[in-house]
């Protein structure tokens, strides 16, 4: 005989690792179609700019830049902007999403579904990551010409490109949930993100730096990003900061931005207002 007493028929709450897979899946898809629709802008676009970079910077100026620490300027400066336009795409994939969903009215597609703050967290993420890779091998590709990128250690190189993107990404959800309008967005990006990328020594060695300025580079996050995912390129021996500060830093900031991300889903904070 079938027990029909209420407490049989009170649904359960779902407990982890019980995650809705297909959710995230729905999610990550949409925002790999959201910036895939509009190639152009979102790949073609970022690419072009890292391109004017490496004619002005290393066509332009060929022979007159010594090599640093040994290694040829343009084999030095290409990784660096190779790594300022996955971070700098990672980020705007998320925040944008979330700035437009917001002003939009839109916020419901992803709300009213049975997501929990962590698949969000993880649909969002991933999304903006798949963005900052993307760009990043495209560029890549297309800076060959300009400069021979030989990969010395792809562990490094694997290790400090997803998690810078994974970052920037979380970074980015962060941005857009704070963001109230697209302004408040873009003074972001120009006033923190990317004075952030370009003092981080993408085109120069920070320890030309004059005092204290020099010290203070140490401490932007940037920085070690770079500066590993370029080790992986020329070597580990022609870094500029330590290694292991950069693999323990980069794994401890992105497990930070990742609970940060699921507490402020979990709290709907300008969300769902």
């Amino acid at each position: 005989m079938t027990d029909l007493s209420p407490a049989s028929t009170t649904p359960q709450p779902r407990s982890y690792p019980g995650i809705n897979w297909i959710g995230v899946r729905t999610l990550y898809l949409r925002e790999v179609r959201r910036f895939w629709k509009v190639g152009a802008q979102t790949v073609a676009g970022p690419v072009v700019t890292t391109l004017l970079y490496m004619l002005v910077f290393v066509v332009a100026l060929q022979g007159a830049r010594p090599p640093l620490h040994g290694t040829p300027f343009s084999e030095f400066v290409a990784p660096g902007l190779v790594m300022m336009a996955m971070l700098n795409n990672a980020f705007a994939n998320a925040s944008s999403s979330l700035i437009q969903a917001k002003v939009m009215n839109t916020a419901t597609d992803f709300l009213t579904p049975p997501l929990s703050p962590l698949e969000l967290t993880i649909g969002f993420s991933l999304g903006a990551a798949t963005r900052g890779l993307v760009v990043g091998i495209v560029t890549a590709v297309c800076v060959l010409p300009f400069a021979r990128l030989e990969v010395a250690n792809p562990g490094l190189i694997l290790w400090f490109g997803l998690l810078a993107c994974l970052t920037m990404g979380m970074l980015g959800v962060l941005a857009g949930l704070w963001a109230q309008k697209f302004d408040q967005l873009a003074a972001v990006q120009n006033f923190v993100i990317m004075p952030m990328t370009f003092l981080s020594g993408t085109f120069y060695l920070v320890e030309n730096l004059p005092e204290p300025f020099a010290t203070i580079s140490h401490f932007n996050p940037f920085f070690y990003l770079i500066d590993g995912f370029r080790a992986g390129f020329i070597g580990a021996g022609n870094a500029e900061g330590s290694l292991v500060i950069g693999v323990v830093l980069s794994g401890v900031l992105t497990v930070v931005m990742a609970v940060t991300c699921w507490l402020v889903f979990r709290s709907g904070w300008r969300l769902k207002t």
